[in-house]
């Protein structure tokens, strides 16, 4: 939300279910302790529309992709994901750069 506020560049909430107070859409997401579903509301993408995803950590990478097949489900293009930290114990970076998207970092740890 502060890079949105700071950029003037809309902010678009990714959620766990029940979080969300319109219609959305959902996948699911294996987490390293379960499964659980990511929504994005139904209307939040354009056609064609150019999509950063920014988040704070990175680990494996799940999450994020999820996000970006929300994105993709509503025909939206990922240019980049971008975190503050990159646990580079973790597979997160291997994976998103596997699936050819652009990654950027503030902090390596």
């Amino acid at each position: 939300a502060a890079v949105a506020m700071q950029t003037k560049i809309p902010f678009v909430p990714v959620r766990k279910e029940g979080k969300l107070p319109r219609k959305a859409i959902s996948v699911p997401v294996i987490l390293e302790y379960g499964q659980t579903n990511l929504f994005i509301h139904e209307d939040a993408i354009k056609p064609g529309q150019r999509v950063v995803i920014i988040d704070d950590v990175l680990a494996t990478g799940g999450t994020s992709l999820a996000i970006a097949q929300l994105v993709e489900k509503l025909q939206g293009k990922v240019i980049s994901f971008t975190f503050l930290i990159n646990l580079t114990y973790l597979p997160g970076a291997k994976r998103i750069l596997d699936a050819k998207y652009p990654l950027h970092f503030v902090i390596n740890y």
